[in-house]
């Protein structure tokens, strides 16, 4: 094989598999142990084929070494983007609000979402914060909704692992 196409080879199969050690882990860590395991076993499969390829080649070029650790790098990038395309789990987005803005919680409620509300002090006023869980593929949605009724509330966002009981659509 010439080393332009053991290159190239090395480069994809090991954005393939870099890219799934990335879905893996993010599995594991939200819970999804077996389908982790699952991916992993692949994972390394096709890792050991990588380095089966890239030691034993016929070329023992640079350039063998620059593909593998290109396509390490560029696996590590595309495995990050796919798994925030694909949005796996859950996630708490806790609003503060400046005052009480009772509006921005039946706004929710309306559009589905499950709204828990607590009064908080601020430094000059009374606030609500507002508890919702969501999935991840609808943060972009709440968080709009916020930005829309009260610009200038505070939010935070943070993965859930998991989740007991309470509301979802």
């Amino acid at each position: 094989m010439s080393l332009f196409l053991n290159c190239l080879l090395i480069f994809v199969v090991r954005i393939i598999d870099v890219s799934m050690g990335t879905l893996r882990t993010v599995l594991v860590v939200r819970g999804k142990r077996m389908v982790g395991a699952f991916i992993g076993f692949i994972e390394v499969g096709i890792w050991f084929l990588v380095v089966r390829q890239a030691l034993t080649g016929e070329d023992t070029s640079l350039w063998v070494a620059i593909a593998y650790a290109g396509g390490f790098s560029t696996g590590t990038f595309v495995g990050s983007w796919l798994e925030e395309k694909l949005a796996i789990g859950s996630s708490s987005v806790t609003v503060v609000t400046r005052g009480l803005r009772h509006d921005v919680v039946k706004t929710l409620r309306d559009k589905g979402f499950g709204v828990s509300s607590v009064i908080s002090q601020g430094i000059d006023e009374e606030n609500l914060m507002l508890i919702i869980e969501v999935d991840r593929k609808r943060i972009n949605e709440v968080c709009s909704i916020i930005k829309e009724i009260a610009p200038d509330s505070f939010i935070a966002i943070s993965d859930t692992k998991r989740i007991i009981n309470g509301y979802f659509r």
